[in-house]
């Protein structure tokens, strides 16, 4: 079987109504495309108010439009890009959507789950036909809803779904560490991760010191590989270009880190080394590009996910560049 890789990047996230449709954000996508990429999960989210909530709403005045995502795919497709769809649900109490959930009593829980997975899937669905209309190359179903992922059921009537509206490839976003508690992985055709593991371990850590801790990754995923017979995708990875930034590569909030895109740069080559030719895996949507990006010459100061102008950037364009093994087991 031919294996597809994604040779991606994440756009679009923290984009409020119009921001696709500036000329910031075309020159944004311009630029991605010199990195080699052929992938944008275009990302974005819409509200609930708190994690206990059974209603997602949408915020008019902050949630991008349809409107808008036509308009970025369009462009995108038009630089010769393929693009993932990926409607993203957060909570308006600050809470990481992983807590999306309800108390534990028999009683009260199924109604309460009844409700959100209406909810969710109304919500997944209008996504999905927006998806279907626009001939988008993937669909994502969901990000990191971990508390959520034991409601097998709920979640196989969702994808049905979503199946009836959308006729491309599914994927889960699933969080790193939390992978193999999930019992319906064969209902999507690619098995997704937020991969930030934290393979430094010391600020500054070196790539060989990386890559060793990588090696026991690719082996517990290849193992849940085997276990559903479906790809695996990395759909959020990377880590900011920030000293101790790979010893926790999902924080995106310390601002008291010091520049440091080394170590930035070694997280980047080690996880390409370590699993590019692997037939199960099928490639990388990194966190992430932004939609309005800084100027050159403040790369050496940015502290974010972009490696626009950055070492890391260099390292991702020179293995973009690289043939694949297109064959898969």
């Amino acid at each position: 079987m031919e294996r597809l890789f994604i040779k991606g990047m994440t756009w679009g996230w923290n984009s409020k109504r119009g921001d696709y449709r500036t000329p910031e954000a075309a020159d944004s996508l311009r630029k991605l495309c010199e990195t080699g990429c052929e992938w944008v999960a275009l990302s974005f989210w819409t509200w609930q108010d708190t994690v206990h909530s059974t209603e997602i709403s949408f915020d008019y005045g902050y949630t991008v439009t349809d409107r808008d995502l036509e308009f970025a795919v369009r462009e995108a497709k038009r630089l010769g890009l393929k693009v993932c769809l990926k409607p993203v649900v957060n909570s308006r109490d600050g809470l990481w959507r992983a807590n999306i959930g309800f108390p534990d009593e028999e009683s009260v829980t199924h109604r309460y789950w009844d409700k959100w997975f209406e909810s969710y899937t109304d919500f997944l669905v209008h996504y999905a036909e927006l998806a279907e209309e626009l001939d988008v190359e993937m669909f994502c179903v969901g990000c990191e809803m971990v508390k959520s992922e034991s409601q097998t059921d709920r979640w196989r009537s969702a994808i049905v779904k979503v199946r009836q509206a959308y006729s491309g490839p599914l994927v889960y976003n699933a969080n790193h560490g939390k992978e193999e508690g999930i019992a319906w992985f064969d209902a999507v055709d690619y098995i997704g991760t937020s991969a930030y593991y934290p393979v430094g371990k010391a600020p500054g850590d070196t790539e060989e010191n990386m890559i060793a801790n990588w090696l026991p990754v690719r082996e517990k995923l290849e193992r849940l590989q085997r276990k559903f017979n479906k790809p695996i995708i990395f759909m959020e990875i990377g880590c900011r270009s920030a000293l101790g930034c790979a010893t926790m590569p999902w924080d995106y909030a310390s601002s008291e880190l010091p520049y440091y895109e080394e170590e930035q740069a070694n997280f980047y080559s080690s996880v390409i080394k370590v699993f590019w030719d692997e037939p199960w895996f099928s490639g990388f949507f990194w966190w992430d590009w932004s939609v309005k990006l800084y100027p050159l010459e403040q790369a050496g100061t940015n502290l974010g996910f972009d490696v626009y102008g950055k070492k890391a950037g260099v390292i991702l364009a020179e293995w973009y560049s690289k043939p694949i093994n297109i064959l898969s087991k």
